[in-house]
């Protein structure tokens, strides 16, 4: 298991060299017999050099306000901040682009969003952000996130996304839905022919990022006639695998997800050969894998006269998590690298949401608790308050 978090505080200089250091213009008097000027300039340059770094390292850490119970609201969106492609689509002003192409009504949450992002990321000071602008959009949208509630994290990551990905969609007028039969394909085409019919109405940045495709297999226990169906996704809902010892592996919980299911009696489908309800077995592969991935291990479970939470802990690799077992073809574009995480602690009856998260500049994990930005080991990232896994696509995997 981790062992205990130990935490201290980011220090930001704000002032140039000489103000941080006022001892030096005396002694530069003092010892002028004795160092040379070129010593001298030397130090005073690199203790520039020095400032610089630190300017550039204190880029992106910077904290959020707390509003009132809206801790998991700063997670997710400090885990997007430090998406690097997600920043940068909004640094270089280029959702701009988008918005204006589309010429839409809507715009003010991807617009509040993305000022969001650029001021965490030109702030210069270590004074925390609010984000109430932003909230006051996002509610607007999804109204379930009126108020002061605590809510939870990965169902609000899905609304915002769902809502920036709305405001920013390349496709300004949807086709109508077409019911063209594709069940004579081989299923590698059609993977791909429904892949482009979702583009055709879902295309946008946040889509290029995030979405892949899920391929569910059902199998007739009869005949043994298989029929597939394609689905897009924005994140997998991992259940987390028993053990008697109580830890688990994050691979041992994707295995949970793709095991083949038996569905019999109330839950018989309709074999497409047979004509009748048959019992069936269904599986999951990962069709197209995005460039995000996004893994939610289900923590939560809805029970009747409560919700409980499991506090397993789940170990999942910071590098090189391989799913190619989990591809529906033989592929080499499965490795990931993990950036970021969405953590609860506490219980279902009150519990508080933070971050931990990779800086994409300088590559070191820092710890995001509303306000508060702190250093912290890669060592210490991995914990039994793991709730929201953000991984990115290796770079020699990507195409």
């Amino acid at each position: 298991m981790p062992s205990m978090r130990q935490s201290y505080t980011v220090t930001v200089p704000e002032d140039p060299p000489s103000a941080g250091f006022p001892f030096l213009k005396q002694e530069m008097r003092r010892k002028t017999t004795a160092v040379s000027g070129s010593v001298l300039v030397s130090t005073f340059v690199g203790l520039l050099i020095n400032q610089a770094k630190n300017s550039k390292t204190a880029q992106g850490l910077v904290g959020l306000r707390n509003l009132g119970n809206t801790c998991f609201m700063n997670s997710i969106l400090q885990c997007l901040s430090n998406t690097q492609q997600l920043r940068d689509y909004c640094i270089q002003n280029s959702h701009r682009r988008d918005l204006h192409n589309n010429t839409r009504v809507h715009t003010a949450l991807m617009e509040e969003f993305a000022k969001l992002i650029q001021t965490l990321w030109s702030s210069s000071g270590s004074e925390a952000v609010s984000p109430s602008e932003f909230k006051t959009q996002i509610q607007k949208y999804a109204p379930r996130f009126v108020g002061y509630n605590q809510q939870d994290a990965q169902e609000f990551l899905r609304f915002l996304l769902d809502g920036l990905h709305n405001e920013v969609n390349r496709v300004t007028v949807r086709p109508r839905a077409s019911t063209e039969d594709l069940d004579h394909l081989p299923d590698d085409e059609k993977g791909k022919r429904m892949w482009n019919k979702y583009l055709e109405r879902e295309d946008s940045r946040v889509v290029d990022l995030f979405v892949g495709q899920l391929k569910s297999s059902l199998t007739c226990s009869d005949c043994g006639y298989c029929s597939t169906v394609f689905d897009p996704f924005w994140d997998l809902s991992l259940p987390i695998a028993k053990k008697g010892y109580g830890e688990v592996s994050l691979m041992d919980c994707m295995r949970l997800f793709t095991k083949e299911d038996v569905l019999d009696g109330d839950e018989k489908p309709t074999c497409y050969r047979c004509k009748a309800r048959r019992k069936c077995t269904k599986k999951f592969t990962i069709q197209k894998f995005p460039k995000i991935l996004v893994l939610h291990l289900k923590r939560f479970s809805e029970a009747r006269i409560r919700t409980s939470k499991l506090s397993t802990f789940v170990n999942f690799p910071l590098k090189d998590l391989d799913l190619r077992e989990f591809a529906s073809e033989n592929s080499i574009h499965a490795v990931y690298n993990l950036y970021a995480v969405s953590n609860h602690s506490g219980t279902t009856m009150g519990g508080h949401y933070t971050a931990y998260c990779r800086n994409p500049a300088s590559g070191e994990w820092y710890t995001f608790n509303d306000s508060r930005v702190t250093p912290m080991s890669s060592s210490q990232v991995r914990s039994s308050d793991a709730y929201v896994l953000f991984y990115e696509l290796s770079t020699s995997s990507r195409m």
